[in-house]
């Protein structure tokens, strides 16, 4: 695991074995970032027409190496581009995605420098958050030589002497991106070795190590409380489902939010089976549970005066001779009905029942987050998760929390005309599917209708960005991402900041 740290020191100065500094598109050329002046200077100001002579441009996303000039205690400088000149300073999330690419880059190296721009805490963190997050490597079924071993240390260079914001900006960097590296690995993980019980046990072992009360209902608990959608999902499988607690309270809280998670570890589509070429990747279809875990991890480590609550609804949908059938009707946990046209439309069946025992706890704001609709990823691509809620305020803070976060995200409706078609049952209360046009939106007013009266709501569709399949770019790495706990973490940091919850 990469170490990270802060150091006042000059970039000339710091043995490492690399130095990482920064580079724009001028209006005239090639323009060294601020953070590096100390390594311009050792190539006597020709630095910018040296890695210009390499084919440097700035572009982000771009990465180029070149040998360390005399007078530098470090071998290597790699230039890693910022994209266009900022006359007002760089945005943090152009600082995280070269952070990123030069973590990447330098795989297999014990010690970096980042010299790139860090003149207050916020960058310290972005930095740090960066290289961190694009230092991920995943390789829990390679053996032997397969890949390079992430960096060893990351040292983030600052001119900020004595203060105490960025050793405090660097330890909030450690903690959220080794959360959200978490859960990476728990998306990542293949879906024999992770599946409801050994998910349960995980956050078992976490909430030990990190001090926060963990409750597990396994199937029978389930059974006996009436949660007739987590397991009407789970029953085709040999491996039960579970609905799993993990609470922080912080005896200076004021407000309490409860952040709900759809934990399908695998989606075969159950009876309505998914087509071929579209299970594969089913796995990530508990990126939403595992964002929630991390969240409230995170919240713990940070020592947030707020109370969070995660729920994680974990089953295994699978097709069998004891699954559910298309046209079984479910009594959810509280009471409604629902008829199910398609087992495929599983994951607002676990979310339903997970919502109304989350409201029974009057938290002052519900958050759930799922991998929901293939709809989302046609309205909304692979890199932006849709927001939506029953509070227009609500959903407008929580769309300006991620882009404050660095997670693009964006502001979804919910019509009611799209309700009727969910209402139509002739023998169920609800049917799990309504319209096919504005299918996310349709999920979306489903869930809707199991978030008890004067609870606020929203509702995070993260199919898109949760596993990434094609090259990584940032800190972004092939598989899962992370999504949405970065997200989750700033919603509780405002909200214990004392910001409308």
């Amino acid at each position: 695991m990469t170490a990270l740290s802060v150091s006042t020191s000059s970039a000339a100065s710091l043995r490492a074995d690399a130095l990482v500094i920064g580079v724009a598109k001028g209006p005239k050329g090639l323009l060294v970032a601020p953070g590096a002046e100390a390594v311009a200077e050792a190539f006597e100001g020709k630095l910018a027409e040296v890695l210009s002579t390499l084919g440097a441009t700035g572009a982000e996303g771009e990465a180029v190496k070149l040998p360390a000039a005399a007078g530098l205690k470090a071998a290597l400088v790699l230039a890693v581009g910022l994209g266009e000149a900022a006359e007002e300073g760089y945005s943090l999330e152009s600082l995280r995605r070269a952070a990123g690419v030069a973590a990447r880059t330098l795989a297999g190296t014990k010690k970096a420098a980042l010299a790139l721009p860090a003149a207050s805490a916020e960058e310290i963190e972005a930095a740090a958050l960066g290289g961190l997050l694009g230092s991920y490597v995943f390789g829990s079924y390679k053996n032997g030589e397969n890949g390079k071993a992430p960096v060893g240390e990351l040292v983030v260079l600052t001119d900020r002497k004595g203060s105490k914001d960025a050793k405090a900006a660097v330890e909030r960097a450690t903690a959220v991106g080794e959360e959200i590296n978490r859960a990476r690995d728990l998306v990542n993980t293949a879906p024999n070795d992770l599946n409801p019980k050994s998910f349960a046990a995980i956050a078992q072992a976490a909430g030990k190590e990190h001090g926060l009360k963990v409750e597990v209902l396994d199937e029978k608990a389930l059974t006996k409380g009436g949660f007739g959608g987590i397991l009407g999902v789970g029953i085709g499988s040999q491996n039960p489902p579970r609905l799993v607690k993990v609470a922080y309270t912080h005896p200076k809280a004021k407000a309490t939010l409860a952040f709900v998670g759809k934990g399908i570890t695998y989606d075969s589509g159950g009876i309505s089976l998914k087509p071929a070429g579209h299970n594969e990747t089913m796995k990530c279809d508990m990126a939403g549970a595992a964002a929630v875990f991390a969240a409230v991890v995170a919240a713990k480590r940070l020592g947030l005066a707020v109370n969070v609550t995660g729920w994680l609804a974990l089953a295994e949908n699978m097709p069998s001779g004891s699954a559910t059938r298309p046209g079984d009707v479910l009594r959810m946990y509280g009471g409604k009905t629902v008829e199910v046209l398609n087992t495929d439309a599983e994951g607002r069946l676990v979310l339903a029942d997970a919502i109304v025992r989350a409201g029974e706890e009057n938290p002052d704001v519900i958050v759930d987050v799922a991998t929901l609709t293939g709809a989302m990823v046609l309205a909304l691509g692979h890199r932006t998760f849709g927001v939506m809620a029953n509070n227009d305020d609500l959903r407008e803070q929580l769309h300006n929390t991620a882009d404050a976060a660095g997670e693009a995200s964006w502001p979804m409706p919910l019509p009611a005309d799209l309700r009727k078609g969910m209402t139509e049952s002739t023998i169920a209360d609800l049917a799990n599917m309504g319209e096919r046009m504005g299918g996310g939106l349709v999920a979306g007013l489903f869930l809707k209708e199991f978030v008890a009266e004067g609870i606020d709501w929203a509702h995070l569709d993260i199919a898109g960005p949760a596993f990434h399949e094609g090259a990584p770019f940032g800190y972004t790495p092939k598989g899962g991402t992370g999504s949405a706990i970065r997200t989750l973490v700033r919603f509780a940091e405002e909200t214990a900041a004392g910001g409308k919850a």
